[in-house]
């Protein structure tokens, strides 16, 4: 499974996700590679993504996808990022 956290820049906050995404993975014992990116890359960077984690603002900056696009309101919260991932994924 493949999951990208996006972000307006591709390094700061998408890295935060990116980790606590991964120790919410952890926590749930499920297995993906989750990367981090930019919203101008997204098309490439998760053209075969299962999930693409983002913020509100930047939901409607991702082009058509078929992946689940789960929206993340504050990145520090690992339980709001387990609940909705557990929800996307289940």
């Amino acid at each position: 499974m493949k999951i990208v956290a996006i972000c307006g820049a591709g390094v700061g906050t998408s890295a935060i996700l990116k980790l606590n995404a991964e120790r919410v993975l952890d926590r749930l014992g499920i297995s993906a590679d989750v990367s981090a990116s930019d919203v101008a890359s997204v098309a490439t960077t998760a053209s075969d993504a299962q999930v693409i984690l983002t913020s509100p603002e930047l939901v409607e900056r991702i082009p058509a996808t078929n992946a689940d696009i789960v929206v993340i309101d504050n990145y520090f919260d690992t339980d709001e990022l387990e609940r909705k991932l557990d929800e996307a994924l289940g």
